[in-house]
């Protein structure tokens, strides 16, 4: 038997017997849904919006400096022509 099964069973069970009525459920439901969410957000190991800003703005400033060294280079490469 798969633990959904076995969680259904004694969900169905309880509220056979009035001890879970269905806001307990919807509440149970979405806290699991939560939960599995938050562990598959953390297998991912993702980085913040801010974290990803900060990093998009330095690889934009590497790569302007980047481009102006290499003009650079060509315009001694002219010169020594």
């Amino acid at each position: 038997m798969s633990n959904t099964e076995k969680i259904l069973k004694s969900l169905s069970s309880l509220i056979e017997n009035g001890i879970l009525t269905s806001a307990d459920i919807k509440k149970e439901i979405s806290t699991d849904l939560k939960f599995k969410k938050d562990k598959i957000i953390s297998k991912l190991d993702l980085v913040s919006k801010e974290e990803f800003e900060v990093l998009k703005k330095i690889v934009q400033k590497q790569d302007t400096l980047i481009k102006k060294i290499l003009k650079n280079k060509k315009i001694k490469k002219a010169k020594k022509s």
